[in-house]
């Protein structure tokens, strides 16, 4: 059985991962906390290691120990504002981490990468935590070569995910019974955990036709504005606008202006993906022909809301 290692195993996502991915593999999880990997462990069924992405020692002793087939490096920095005043440490993981993992995994001949990224990553980028995705978009796909599959795929807002609104504003809620927003009127992208685990399983299962490629899917928006009245509504409380954070901004982009003449949609199985590959230039026929936002993206309605607030 090929054996599957998860960085950031510990979080929301890579949880729903190991859970989906056991069924055919044999999995890992690893992340610095260890409390947070047994309880993990022991939710899921899949082993816990130890690893901190940014000491090279630690990523080899994963490697050496798992031998993993396959790696979803999901190990990140990823709030905004503590990314801002902590710019070092963001640094350290998202950029230097992932830089070990790619060299760790080319030296140890592993299969397979997948690098977790962000909408944050897409130009224009507003924020450190953007820059350092984008890098390793770039550094991934660069890359990427015929024994050692690169392939990243890009996300909007995981509902629940570690980092963000909701399990912010669920502590919110348990401590003054009020939502503090930031940005009411911002527009965000938002994907269920499983809409995200299936994309990065897929992305797998074709990760000869993605290799060095960014992979993503169209999702639909929300002004965070709308989530927050159903949710006040569904749970009784209420909201109040307080001070932008630094590096936010009005909306998200999935495919920036820069980034057009390297995108296009292809079908498999029926699933539609937004492809970007920054070494192969498309005939303008083939290009898309304007950028994709969260200011132009379908809207989640009510109802797709409210199965988002109450997974």
């Amino acid at each position: 059985m090929k054996k599957v290692l998860i960085t950031g195993g510990s979080g929301f996502l890579g949880k729903n991962l190991a859970i989906k991915l056991k069924k055919k593999y044999k999995v890992y999880i690893s992340g610095r906390n260890i409390d947070l990997n047994n309880d993990v462990e022991n939710e899921t069924g899949c082993l816990s290691i130890p690893l901190d992405v940014s000491n090279i020692e630690s990523v080899k002793d994963a490697f050496n120990l798992v031998k993993p087939d396959i790696v979803i490096h999901s190990a990140a920095n990823k709030y905004v504002g503590s990314c801002e005043k902590n710019s070092l440490s963001c640094i350290d993981t998202n950029v230097l981490g992932s830089q070990n993992i790619a060299r760790i995994a080319i030296d140890k001949k592993v299969k397979s990468v997948i690098g977790i990224s962000t909408d944050k990553a897409t130009p224009p980028v507003n924020n450190t935590y953007g820059l350092t995705k984008s890098i390793m978009e770039r550094m991934f796909c660069n890359l990427s070569n015929d024994k050692t599959n690169f392939a990243c795929v890009r996300f909007g807002n995981i509902a629940w995910s570690t980092g963000s609104v909701f399990p912010i504003w669920q502590k919110m809620i348990l401590k003054k019974n009020i939502i503090e927003s930031t940005g009411p009127n911002m527009r965000r992208y938002f994907f269920s955990v499983d809409e995200a685990s299936d994309l990065v399983i897929k992305t797998l299962d074709n990760i000869k036709v993605f290799n060095g490629k960014i992979v993503a899917t169209k999702m639909k928006s929300s002004e965070i504005k709308k989530i927050l009245e159903i949710w006040c509504k569904e749970y009784k409380t209420s909201w109040k606008r307080i001070k932008k954070r630094e590096g936010d901004s009005e909306d998200e982009y999935l495919i920036g202006n820069s980034e057009l003449q390297f995108s296009r949609e292809i079908i498999i199985n029926n699933f539609h993906y937004i492809v970007i590959d920054y070494k192969k230039p498309l005939p303008k026929s083939k290009q898309f022909k304007k950028v994709l936002s969260t200011k132009n993206a379908k809207k989640l309605n009510n109802k797709e809301i409210l199965k988002l607030i109450k997974y």
